[in-house]
């Protein structure tokens, strides 16, 4: 079996991205891979944060014969184990990560004191009583049951 260290493409029209996969040389494309071993995505607006590969599963899966398509072997050579742009791609990294913002959901909302939380929960619970206890209304036959069994 000949197996082969290529681009597998995702994403939609206008925005790509790609997953580096081992696979079999014989299945198509974006076909059944092996292993996904790393992603590219071209649309990242610093070179050296779009690639990012799992070089230890790289060098085993060249190790035990697998051939890098051409593009993929540009990308191994500088961000592979003894790549040539590894510290450009930690820097790049860092700072895409630096210029993200993250929404924390847990600090929009205020923080409830044991007392609110207290009070909220017992009138949770008698709502929930009085929902159980709540008698059905008088239809026109039971009414006419009740007015007939009183005389």
């Amino acid at each position: 079996m000949a197996v082969k260290i290529r681009m597998k493409m995702m994403g939609r029209r206008h925005r790509p991205f790609f997953r580096i996969c081992v696979t079999d040389a014989r299945n198509p494309r974006d076909g059944r891979v092996l292993e996904e071993v790393g992603y590219y995505d071209p649309m990242v607006p610093d070179t050296d944060a779009r690639a990012v590969l799992d070089s230890e599963r790289i060098n085993y899966w060249i190790g035990v014969g697998a051939k890098p398509s051409d593009r993929v072997a540009v990308l191994i050579k500088k961000y592979g184990t003894n790549g040539t742009h590894l510290e450009a791609q930690k820097n790049a990294i860092e700072k895409l990560n630096k210029g993200r913002r993250r929404i924390k959901l847990q600090t929009a909302q205020p923080k409830q004191t044991e007392q609110t939380a207290q009070a909220e929960q017992t009138e949770q619970t008698e709502t929930a009583k009085s929902a159980k206890t709540k008698k059905k209304p008088k239809t026109k036959s039971n009414s006419n049951q009740s007015k007939d069994d009183s005389v």
